[in-house]
């Protein structure tokens, strides 16, 4: 594979209606920061470009719940998610925002360039506007009675009592929430980009250059985003707008559009450019950026979560494809969800732990939240944050492992060499010696392999594991006891040591880069031109070096702040009780909304079936889920023969935890419905209806 001149690296951009918590942080920005950090030590030329995501419906929606403009909103919230970044050290070269000026004549030049190429097509549909304020109203801003649970104050897209999906036209008695009249259909034009003439362009880049058969010419993509790729190209692509009636975002820019604005799905991802020119203007070089965007030797990658797959990979790849002249991404390493205490994340539950108000409570514990994050990041399915487990990885990895080697290190040198480094001396290295330092050049290759494959988890164990060899070498060679007969050993034994913790000071810094700078200070050395490739060298620290005084790196988290943070939680679960029992007394066997969300449910195509050997009632089915290919073993076969399941269309509860059935583990639940007489059917549409591809998520 070819090596990139330089790298572009995007993270996704967090919308600006409320701070970031550890899902953000597990899902995109620890994994980015990363990356973009280990890149930064290998001497690579490397951009890091993020900002704040300012546009659309919500933001108008609490600027009005809250009596303030959208401007106040994006301006409180762009400031505490910036600071937090910083504060946390995510090193970002540029934190921008897409309601700078920047940012809108960028958006409204790309738009202009399209309609100009004649990309777009212009349809005319009805919406609801509301006579009395003279505007069209956003789904959102429509509210009426749910047509399936009958409860008040459902929304046009969706009723939160019982969470079902719904249109503006299905409610009962609509009402504008701006103004309370009843809103009347009216027709109105948008302009709409026609992704089905993308689709042979997609299926070339998606599939055959970075599907698993591409030849190893491209990057292989990971199989979550391979699979949703695929699924929503098998299903067929649509025509999607790209402006809408609104008031709050960037004016279409061309006659006849006036109270229209670029739909935020379009502004957003175009942020990344701007950013990226404001970068360079901020450096007096406006056409510095060309290079990053518009230059194949340039890597572009795109860190997200896996709610914008789509985005980045189908539509905005798309859009870049109708204006020409851009590069297209090599990788979109997109992370799955991370849940908190074995609840789903919710913001409007205030189920979350908010990075500002972490590092308020936890100062000085930024890299203790980076290694747990990483360390349980999401990589390959959902995975779960709970505040023991952010105990026991401090307690039991960082302090016992990382700070106790170090310590031991540093400590040993100033009471045997008054804190200067040792020679090696006497007889020299040993064969032992020897064999631990060899074995850090192989743990820095698998460091570099794991990142530059994104797997972050491993890369972090790999890191990890120069301090246990660190701890093994000295628990072996125990120099406080071997001090009282041969000196000159002990001298070798600590330069060893020394030459390990340099080694850890470098390899650290992508993963805990406030560590690593209090461990350069500690053995004084230089805080800049530290080099990845240094890992390993034995001249860092030369005889006779002085080091600094010995210090803790981390310290251990006693049970009462774990609990006060289970406690802070609790509340907040009584909380909403409270509000759910206030609102409206729960009927019997009745679920949450946010219970129910977090049920995965996909469309899924049944690949293979067979009977369960011994088994009257049991079926092994192989199921397309459009994300994997899984097994499932369903009772369904006193009514389906192996035969007549294979090629149908089911729905599949994705993440309900394997079980084991008759020795095969089954990884999820077919939905079937149920007639009054017992007989069972398949859910999913079938024929022309089924407009839905394999991995649609169903909710």
């Amino acid at each position: 594979m070819k090596q990139p001149k330089r790298y572009l690296v995007t993270s996704a951009l967090p919308y600006a209606n409320g701070p970031v918590h550890i899902g953000h942080l597990a899902g995109v920005y620890v994994p980015s920061d990363i990356y973009v950090r280990y890149l930064r030590g290998r001497g690579a030329d490397v951009l890091s470009i993020c900002g704040s995501d300012e546009h659309g419906v919500p933001i108008t929606i609490k600027a009005k719940k809250e009596g303030v403009t959208p401007q106040d909103v994006v301006d409180k919230y762009h400031g505490i998610i910036k600071d937090a970044f910083e504060r946390f050290g995510i090193s970002f070269d540029i934190y921008s925002r897409t309601s700078s000026e920047m940012h809108a004549r960028t958006a409204s030049d790309f738009f202009r360039k399209l309609y100009e190429q004649g990309d777009f097509i212009e349809q005319t549909t009805e919406q609801y506007y509301d006579p009395e304020a003279r505007q069209f109203l956003a789904d959102r801003y429509i509210t009426g009675t749910c047509p399936k649970c009958h409860s008040e104050g459902a929304y046009g897209d969706q009723c939160e009592k019982c969470g079902s999906t719904l249109s503006p036209t299905e409610l009962i008695d609509p009402k504008s929430a701006i103004t309370g009249a009843t809103p009347v259909l009216k027709e109105t034009r948008h302009w709409f980009l026609p992704l089905d003439r993308y689709e042979t362009f997609l299926r070339e880049w998606i599939l055959r250059e970075h599907g698993p058969e591409n030849g190893g010419t491209h990057e292989v993509w990971k199989s979550n985003v391979y699979g949703q790729c695929k699924s929503w190209l098998d299903g067929g692509l649509l025509p999607r707008a790209v402006s809408r009636d609104l008031d709050w975002g960037i004016p279409v820019p061309v006659e006849g559009a006036e109270g229209k604005v670029l739909y935020v799905w379009f502004d957003a991802p175009i942020g990344y450019i701007s950013a990226t020119k404001e970068l360079f203007a901020g450096k007096g070089d406006p056409e510095g950026w060309r290079p990053y965007w518009q230059d194949g030797d340039t890597k572009l990658v795109h860190f997200i979560g896996k709610d914008n797959i789509v985005f980045h990979c189908i539509v905005f790849p798309s859009m870049l494809k109708a204006h020409g002249g851009f590069i297209l991404p090599e990788n979109v390493p997109a992370n799955e969800f991370l849940n908190l205490e074995n609840d789903k994340i919710s913001t409007s539950r205030n189920w979350a732990v908010w990075l500002h108000e972490y590092l308020d409570e936890f100062p000085g514990k930024e890299d203790v939240l980076r290694y747990v994050l990483c360390a349980n990041a999401p990589e390959t399915k959902d995975n779960d944050f709970t505040w023991r487990d952010f105990q026991a990885r401090n307690n039991n990895e960082l302090v016992a492992i990382f700070g106790n080697f170090v310590n031991r290190a540093l400590v040993l040198t100033h009471k045997y060499f008054e804190g200067r480094v040792p020679a090696i001396a006497g007889a020299g290295l040993t064969d032992y010696d020897r064999e631990i330092l060899e074995e850090i050049p192989r743990i820095k290759a698998a460091i570099e392999q794991n990142i530059e494959n994104y797997r972050f988890r491993e890369a972090l164990k790999e890191m990890m594991n120069l301090a246990r060899l660190g701890n093994k070498y000295l628990a072996d060679t125990e120099p406080w006891k071997t001090v009282k007969t041969d000196e000159s050993r002990v001298a070798t034994i600590l330069n060893v040591s020394l030459q390990i913790t340099v080694s850890l000071a470098i390899a650290c810094e992508p993963f805990l880069p406030f560590t690593a700078v209090k461990l350069r200070g500690m053995l004084r050395l230089p805080q800049t031109g530290m080099q990845w490739d240094n890992i390993g060298c034995m001249t860092l620290l030369e005889p006779g070096h002085e080091l600094g005084q010995a210090e803790l790196l981390f310290e251990k988290i006693e049970d009462s702040t774990v609990e006060a943070q289970l406690k802070k939680l609790e509340d907040t679960k009584a909380a909403n009780a409270a509000a759910n029992a206030t609102a409206a007394p729960a009927k019997e066997n009745t679920v949450q909304f946010d219970d129910f969300a977090a049920m995965d449910i996909r469309v899924s195509r049944v690949v293979a079936a067979e009977p369960v050997p011994k088994t009257k009632k049991l079926l092994k089915l192989t199921v397309d889920t459009g994300i994997d290919t899984r097994t499932i073993v369903s009772g369904i076969a006193e009514y389906f023969t192996p035969e007549q399941m294979v090629g149908k269309r089911v729905l599949v509860l994705a993440n309900l935890a394997p079980r084991t059935l008759k020795g095969i583990e089954s990884q999820g639940m077919i939905l079937m419905a149920e007639s009054p007489a017992g007989k069972l059917s398949v859910v999913a549409p079938e024929g022309e209806e089924a407009d839905a591809p394999a991995g649609s998520v169903v909710g």
